[in-house]
């Protein structure tokens, strides 16, 4: 069994969580694409950042240099290529899903998060670079970014929203796609090609209530708080794809569709599993569902094809246990909204990490062919 075709077939699209330039020069990003049903990727500042210290990008680096371009352009220039590629890669699954899968997700600067008007600014550049109907560009999902991410959508500019953590957060992005169709259906602007998908950060939620949870158990609560271990991220994912249920059940909703909206589907991000004592495939089965994407590490994607259960429709499975869950949380002081906003914040500094890293490698790169070139 074709365990990954069987995600499709249960509505369910799987995406990579790495783009790379090896993995576009070698063909193995073609061949993902054409036998195993791969159906978008995103575009990793760490293994960007990663490949810009080994010699994957040297020639394209020492030929930019020489044309003077500063470091932020020469950043540009090989991350815009790697995607505007990866994008003519995916274009023929973009065209025969109508426009719903084969996307490409290249992200903003982080240092951008909770900045509206520099968000919008880089979001208009970069699509203006690639130019590319089968981007998508990721915005964090903070509070400040929900301005940027609905004025983008009402531009007409696919979204990726990213860094989302709760119920609350993902609500309040969807009601910012709603606004931002229902802007453009008044102006008479057609909404039949505007894309959006609200991604969900599953295995670090786990991580911190684990934590939060290690901590009560010390002080004596053990036997209430076992049962909750691992159980944050897929509780959250389950409620939130019920509030989305119900958002695509609504009035509005159907007369949006009635305009040619399609639905912004919930994206299961970070389902690489971090703690061993999980399934590798832990932050996946549960949580197949229509109108839904899992975007993957290799090593995930690898898991699942070699021995992963698919159960159509598992994401409706257990939602009033889910909501038990929630409750129990909040009873033993561990508030979701309150871990949301602890792991926003952190989930943008690690981006910034891992962007400002990435700067650094290319710019010490940079500046060693520039003292060659001097000398």
């Amino acid at each position: 069994m074709n365990r990954l075709a069987a995600l499709l077939e249960c509505g369910q699209s799987y995406w990579l969580d790495n783009l790379t330039r090896r993995m576009i020069v070698s063909g193995e990003l073609a061949r993902r694409i054409k036998e195993e049903g791969l159906r978008g990727i995103t575009a990793n500042p760490t293994t960007f950042g990663q490949a810009l210290t080994s010699d994957e990008y040297d020639e394209d680096i020492r030929a930019l240099v020489e044309r003077g371009k500063r470091t932020n352009e020469i950043y540009d220039h090989l991350l815009v290529d790697d995607v505007q590629r990866a994008c003519d890669l995916l274009r023929d699954v973009h065209r025969d899903s109508g426009g719903v899968d084969g996307f490409v997700s290249l992200e903003v600067s982080p240092h951008l998060a909770y900045d509206p008007a520099g968000t919008m600014a880089e979001t208009r550049r970069y699509v203006a670079a690639v130019g590319r109907p089968n981007l998508y560009i990721k915005i964090p999902g903070t509070n400040r970014g929900v301005a940027a991410i609905e004025q983008m959508l009402y531009e007409g500019v696919s979204i990726n929203i990213t860094l989302l953590f709760s119920v609350t957060a993902y609500q309040s992005v969807s009601e910012a796609y709603l606004t931002a169709l229902e802007r453009r259906v008044t102006e008479k602007q057609p909404i039949d090609r505007v894309a959006s998908v609200a991604s969900f950060f599953l295995s670090r939620i786990d991580v911190l209530v684990d934590q939060l949870l290690a901590q009560r158990r010390a002080a004596g609560d053990e036997a209430r708080v076992s049962a909750l271990r691992g159980q944050a991220a897929i509780a959250s994912a389950k409620l939130a794809y019920r509030a989305f249920k119900r958002t695509t059940a609504s009035e509005r909703w159907e007369w949006l569709a009635s305009k040619g909206a399609r639905p912004q589907r919930l994206l299961w991000a970070s389902t690489g599993t971090k703690n061993p004592a999980y399934r590798d495939v832990y932050y996946v089965e549960p949580l197949v569902g229509r109108e839904t994407v899992n975007t993957m590490p290799e090593q995930t994607i690898a898991a699942f094809a070699d021995h992963g259960e698919v159960r159509a429709g598992a994401i409706e499975e257990g939602v009033e246990q889910a909501s038990a869950t929630m409750r129990a949380l909040t009873e033993i002081g561990i508030a979701p909204d309150s871990v949301a906003w602890q792991l926003e914040h952190e989930g943008v500094q690690k981006f910034m990490d891992a962007y400002d890293a990435a700067m650094k490698a290319l710019h010490a790169k940079c500046e060693d062919y520039r003292g060659r070139k001097a000398a």
